[in-house]
């Protein structure tokens, strides 16, 4: 998609004033919405606790995505500009509130990226078979396909987004393709060989042991995304009814296919065989081997490779236009909200951006087994996300004294409602919050895991706030 922006300071100066092409429809969002939050990495580390993370999904869907969701369906109703939980705080909070929000969550991508860009590269070791197993514990190549996978995502959004969105689209088809095999092989192992694991009462009733925080927790921030494209409210039709119909049917969409993926991968095999990084492709070898299937392996690899790259592409898109909306507020330098002459897309921001995310590369390895590497960025990428839910949380609450526009969507129920809502979300935020810092069982070395951590996001969150205050300094007015 082609975007420009009217309100940037460093093109209204020099009287350029394009507006934004409006692209994204129904289809596209959902397809947008299931890729952004759909995460086929989930269903193994749930498959890994056991058959009581079934139960966790409905907890998430209940405490984390419906009270986002429909706080995201009034909020985006509200104010369906560009700019989505930036644009709430600073409504509720003012300015410090509104760019800190935005830089929080922008953040979020530099440990996010190589996570996701992790997993993909462990699948992707099952498109070769055994002769590339042998790479499973080699840093150097781990780092060089997150550093190509981020390249590819990041030419496809400078091109624009009506390019760059069928990568999130094909990263839609990546996603539900393995999970429906999954279930196939699930149905299958079933009826040839019986259960792997018991579904009992007792197996599925959820544990509150030390031990178990830190999935539960990983669980219920899957369902993170739903407030990932109210950042491209200007280039999307009809922003206000498009955003909540596609929320609905994403909703359904997401939670189907984690429950059914974790049952499936726990009818193969039981949870104690299964690794976190590669239980699908576990599950689909071990089942295509069984009956004979040659060859579906490595094109399920192939298949989950590329809905990992759709996810990579969808936030790098949405998550470029915070700092393109906090460049016209002058909170960053106007370089940010500068568009590209010929593709008018934020250029300049992607490519930070990208850049950013390949020194997180470096930083997450560095001194750590890729399973270690890839734990801390997990953890770090919850606490980024998780942090500027509440501030829209509590903007939800406060923005209910405003009064109400002709044609909002509100929260059924109203103001009691949604304030309900938004309490809910608020301490489910904050469990989630907690529980990301206790570190993986596996973990040997506890202590420097959760330091490092500490460490990582402190250097970002004080980073995000000594930027504010010295441009508010030199600018008072900014």
């Amino acid at each position: 998609m082609k975007i420009g922006r009217s309100v940037n300071p460093s093109s209204a100066e020099h009287g350029d004033t394009p507006q934004p092409k409006r692209v994204l429809g129904l289809r596209d969002l959902v397809m947008f919405y299931v890729v952004a939050t759909l995460s086929l990495r989930w269903i193994p580390v749930a498959a890994s606790a056991g058959p009581s993370t079934l139960v966790i999904w409905l907890i998430g869907l209940t405490a984390i995505f419906i009270p986002l969701a429909l706080c995201v369906l009034e909020l985006s109703s509200r104010y369906p500009q560009e700019g989505g939980m930036y644009v709430w705080s600073k409504h509720a909070f003012g300015d410090f509130a509104g760019f800190l929000t935005g830089w929080i969550y922008w953040t979020s991508n530099l440990p996010y990226f190589p996570a996701l860009l992790y997993f993909a590269a462990s699948n992707a070791l099952y498109v070769g078979g055994s002769k590339w197993k042998g790479l499973q514990g080699s840093a150097g190549f781990f780092m060089a396909f997150s550093l190509l996978g981020l390249g590819l995502a990041l030419a496809l959004n400078i091109v624009g987004l009506d390019i760059g969105k069928w990568l999130s689209n094909l990263g839609a088809i990546g996603t539900w393709l393995p999970v429906a095999l999954l279930c196939v092989a699930g149905v299958i192992a079933w009826i040839k060989f019986g259960p792997a694991t018991s579904f009992s009462a007792a197996s599925m009733k959820p544990s509150l042991r030390w031990g178990n925080i830190a999935v539960w927790s990983a669980l219920l921030s899957a369902f993170s995304g739903a407030e990932s494209a109210s950042f491209m409210g200007g280039e999307i039709k009809d922003a206000r009814r498009t955003i909540p119909r596609a929320l609905l049917v994403a909703g359904v969409l997401i939670t189907t296919g984690y429950m059914l993926g974790t049952a499936a991968v726990l009818v193969v095999l039981p949870h104690s065989q299964l690794n976190s990084l590669e239980g699908i492709m576990q599950t689909i070898s071990i089942s295509a081997e069984r009956v004979g299937w040659s060859g579906l392996g490595p094109a399920v690899a192939l298949l989950i490779c590329i809905s990992n790259l759709g996810a990579v592409g969808a936030y790098l898109a949405a998550l470029s236009r915070i700092p393109f909306v906090a460049g016209i507020d002058r909170f960053l330098p106007p370089a940010f909200g500068r568009v590209h002459p010929k593709w008018r897309t934020p250029y300049v921001s992607l490519i930070a951006q990208a850049l950013c995310c390949v020194l997180f590369i470096v930083l997450g390895q560095l001194g750590s087994t890729v399973h270690g590497a890839y734990q801390v960025l997990v953890s770090m990428t919850i606490i980024t996300t998780f942090v500027p839910y509440l501030f829209m949380f509590a903007a939800m609450i406060r923005l209910q004294r405003e009064p109400v526009e002709p044609g909002v969507v509100r929260v059924p129920g109203g103001k009691p409602v949604a304030i309900v809502l938004a309490a809910v979300g608020f301490v489910t935020t904050c469990a989630v919050i907690a529980g990301s810092m206790v570190p993986d069982a596996s973990e040997p070395n506890k202590g420097f895991a959760v330091a490092k951590i500490l460490l990582l996001n402190a250097i970002l969150f004080g980073g995000g706030m000594l930027l504010y205050w010295s441009r508010r300094r030199r600018s008072p007015d900014a």
